[in-house]
């Protein structure tokens, strides 16, 4: 089968609905747990027979290049169907778009010049290190920022020799065919990456127990995370899990509060807080709290709602109206649990809201941090504020969840903000910024946030096996009992 196309089926068709207005933007045939045999059959046929795994770097790297020039030459269309699969403002499709031809470019240039080791002997030897592919991976990417995660793993584990099954969230199906029709068209063989569509508890959970699955990535949520980890234990396969996140974005007395108040703000409304790094819990030093408070819900209320075509839309929709009602759900608990609202707290209402998953940015006060709005990711644009005294008081609150995916720390002070930086347990740490990204830096959590770190030079070990090797150098043979 090319790369690209979904397996043929007769089972129920996967239907994008685009949430900015409910109509229906495309529909794909969903893959069977049956036909799972024979996808993983056509990615070992084509591991073993291809020769992408022994190819040279430079040979394989020049693919990868043409990958991400054709993804540039394709943005604006490649944007658009993202923007219409799950709602994304059209700017941000294009720098997800830009990302993924960036992951390609960066990891084309980590096989070219990646170094393994030669290890200090211990007899008459050489040793040294190799990198071998694990053969078939699995790849399973949620719905929130599909081209740029597709990407990200793709592009590391076919740079290491393996062939990949890609699945994509059955929420948003349209882009990772694309992906895999542009990696085909760029040189790379066919069937070395090939797509599995459909639910995770249908065809995801078969391609996760499937034997001849031989490592797994996953991006997602920490209950679906533990299912994989568990069927993976099972098999004694190594699992790479990003899950969720309850980020904390924490803001001392001597920051510079205008910056601040805007990265706050950024940093929870921006993507409709659909993001796993999205700061949802702010912790406020006390005596600037209210000011620092007001700030952010000010901006949450002139926050700009609106279709993500629009030039100037700076909230877009959430990804899907099943997931818009969710967050209501989320935010009717906590004020049931005595939460103030002091922005948003509904879905807007008349003109374009009226057809669209929309939610208004929210800012919620008055809670405990042992709140479940305050314990659990919410995925949406709905941030809880919190006061503290001092750095033991927000140390102890800003751990106080069972996630630690990243925290923000606003100080000028920098021995504060090492202290903090190094006694907040999250797997990326943004002081006097918030939610940059690098290709280049490893990601992933602590605790309940995940197992493993993406992206950075290890991101290509994590799709490789280390193989040491000896070259023997004696000069008088072997004597029994030496």
């Amino acid at each position: 089968m090319a790369a690209g196309l979904t397996t043929k089926s007769d089972s129920e068709e996967l239907v994008s609905i685009n949430p900015a207005d409910g109509s229906v933007v495309a529909a794909v045939r969903a893959t069977q747990a049956r036909e799972i045999d024979a996808v993983v059959e056509r990615a070992w046929s084509a591991y073993r027979r291809s020769g992408w795994a022994q190819l040279r770097p430079d040979r394989k790297a020049g693919v990868m290049h043409e990958v991400a020039r054709r993804l540039i030459a394709e943005k604006e269309r490649l944007a658009i169907l993202q923007m219409r699969d799950n709602g994304k403002p059209l700017a941000e499709c294009r720098g997800m778009v830009d990302a993924a031809a960036g992951a390609f470019r960066y990891y084309a240039g980590v096989i070219e010049t990646h170094e393994t080791e030669v290890t200090p002997p211990r007899g008459d030897y050489v040793s040294f290190t190799v990198l071998e592919p694990f053969g078939v991976v699995a790849a399973i990417t949620p719905w929130n920022s599909p081209i740029m995660n597709e990407a990200q793993k793709v592009a590391p584990a076919l740079a290491a020799g393996n062939a990949v099954i890609l699945k994509p969230s059955e929420e948003t199906p349209l882009l990772a065919p694309e992906l895999a029709r542009i990696c085909l068209e760029a040189g790379l063989p066919e069937d070395q990456l090939q797509i599995v569509q459909g639910t995770g508890e249908e065809s995801g959970a078969a391609l996760v127990a499937h034997p001849g699955v031989r490592m797994i990535s996953f991006t997602g949520g920490t209950d679906t995370g533990r299912a994989i980890a568990r069927a993976a234990g099972g098999r004694l396969i190594p699992t790479a899990l990003e899950l969720g996140g309850k980020s904390p974005h924490v803001v001392f007395a001597d920051a510079d509060l205008e910056h601040a108040i805007a990265a706050v703000a950024s940093g929870i409304f921006g993507s409709s807080g659909q993001s796993c790094v999205a700061g949802s819990r702010l912790f406020v030093e006390e005596s600037v709290y209210r000011q620092v408070v007001e700030g952010v819900a000010e901006r949450a209320q002139k926050a700009r709602v609106a279709a993500p075509d629009d030039p100037a839309v700076e909230v877009g929709p959430l990804a899907s109206f099943r997931h818009r009602d969710k967050v209501l759900q989320h935010v009717r608990e906590g004020l049931r649990q005595g939460g103030n609202v002091l922005a948003g707290g509904a879905a807007p209402g008349g003109d374009i809201y009226a057809q669209g998953a929309y939610y208004q940015p929210t800012v919620i006060e008055g809670l405990g941090p042992d709140a479940r709005l305050c314990q659990e990711e919410i995925f949406g644009p709905v941030l809880v504020v919190l006061p503290f005294r001092d750095e033991a008081d927000v140390i102890a609150q800003a751990n106080g969840t069972s996630m630690g995916l990243a925290c923000g720390i606003w100080t000028e002070s920098f021995k504060r903000a090492w202290r903090i930086g190094r006694a907040l347990e999250a797997g990326s740490v943004w002081i006097n910024t918030y939610k940059q990204s690098s290709i280049s830096s490893p990601f992933g959590g602590f605790k309940d946030s995940g197992i493993g770190r993406e992206k950075g030079v290890d991101g290509l070990r994590l799709y490789a096996q280390v193989k040491s090797m000896y070259f023997g150098l004696h000069t008088q043979p072997f004597s029994i009992g030496k």
